[in-house]
This record gives C-alpha cells, structure tokens and sequence, in this order.
C-alpha cells in the first residue's frame, strides 16, 4: 500500500475494528475517522463495507470540504458530518458514530442522561446532551452535514465545552463521540454505551433516583483529570 496517506489509513482501519470487536456496532452501521491537520484531511471508513471484508487500503482519504483525495469507494454515508466537525472544531483528532443499544435508546427517547455515578462522572462532569431532533427543512436539505450543524448547536445552547463533553446524542438517530484520536473516540463511544446502559438500570430500579452529589462529580473527575489528579500511572 504505497500512500502517504498509509500510517492515517491503518489508524482508522484499527478503530474501526475495535468499533466491531467492542460491539457498538451492527453489521455495517457505525464508522470511525482520523484526522490528519497537517494536511487537512482525514481518514474514513468506506461506506457499506462488513467489516470482516474491511482492509487498511480500504479506507478512503476526504477534505475538509468532503472531496475524495484517495480512494476508490465512496466514503460512509455520514462523512460530511465528520468533515463539520473536524472543520469547526480544531482540537479533535477522532470521530465515532454508531448505532449501539443504549445510546440510541436514550436518543430515541429524546433526552439527555442524567449524571447518576461516579462512572459517569470519571470522564465528565454533565449530562450527556441529546439534540433535539432535526427540523423538517434541514432534513430534506444536506443531511448529514445539517447533522453537524445540530450538534454545534446543541453544544451553544447548552453552553457546554467540546473539549470536556466527548459525545452528543442526536434525537431519534443515534450516538457521535470524538477525542484526540480515533482510538479515543471510539473509548468514548463503549463509555457513552456502558453509561447510557447503567441510566437506563438505574431508573428501572427507581424511576425517581436522585442525581449525584455535586461533591462527588467533582471528586471523580477532578482525580481523573483535574491539575492534581492521581488516577493511574
């Protein structure tokens, strides 16, 4: 594979079989993207390709602006998507979508997670915003790159950080996750599914279960990532 697209390529080819390999996703519905600023483009999985057929020489090479800079398939269905977030937001590496259980259970039902434990609260410290489902106009306009338009917007209104909140729900579709690479949008993916899960046991368990302590949020995620943190090695 003689590309100097080769080390990109092989990264999103990695998470998006780690994707599969940590079932977030069924048969072909999820992708993964890795970017590359230097260059001002990204990698991304080929659009409708089973993964066990999936190669590293696969994945196609886009713009920020959604031309096909290598590759010979076309790439996944949401990558105008990828490319608005990549183009609005400079400091992440990596985007995740995909259709896991929970996630989209919580997105169909339209509604953020509440912050219910600490697991929640080790990697962030509100809850998971769900966007309200997109209006009539912009879905019959340029979808997929409207789908980036709405999470931007749920992010300004509900004045959180890109930066500190890794992954949105969007409102009767599913989950997008990101971080600095591909390998931690995916982590944030399987963490967004695990804690969507737990919510949903949670309140089957007791529908009027209280939020966690303000105290508590902090304690977890300060010793994860605050300026003291002490969490592994």
């Amino acid at each position: 594979m003689s590309s100097q697209y080769k080390d990109l390529k092989q990264e999103c080819y990695e998470a998006n079989m780690q994707l599969n390999a940590l079932n977030l996703v069924v048969y072909t519905f999820g992708n993964v993207s890795a970017v590359d600023r230097k260059n001002g483009v990204f990698a991304i999985k080929p659009s409708g390709v089973p993964y066990e057929d999936l190669k590293p020489e696969d994945i196609v090479i886009v713009d920020f602006d959604n031309n096909v800079i290598e590759g010979t398939m076309r790439p996944s269905s949401d990558t105008k998507t990828h490319a608005y977030l990549y183009k609005h937001w400079p400091n992440i590496g990596g985007v995740a979508h995909t259709h896991a259980t929970y996630s989209v259970a919580w997105a169909q039902s339209q509604q953020d997670i509440p912050i219910f434990g600490t697991t929640h609260a080790d990697h962030l410290t509100a809850d998971i915003p769900c966007a309200p489902p997109m209006a009539d106009h912009l879905i019959e306009g340029n979808y997929e790159h409207n789908t980036g338009i709405q999470i931007l917007d749920c992010f300004k209104e509900k004045n959180l950080s890109y930066e500190e909140v890794e992954m949105i729900l969007i409102g009767n579709h599913g989950p997008f996750a990101w971080g600095k690479n591909a390998a931690k949008a995916v982590y944030n993916s399987k963490v967004l599914e695990v804690v969507a899960e737990m919510a949903y046991l949670t309140l089957q368990i007791n529908p009027n279960a209280p939020r966690l302590k303000d105290s508590l949020i902090k304690k977890h995620y300060n010793r994860k990532h605050g300026k003291d943190s002490y969490y592994g090695q």
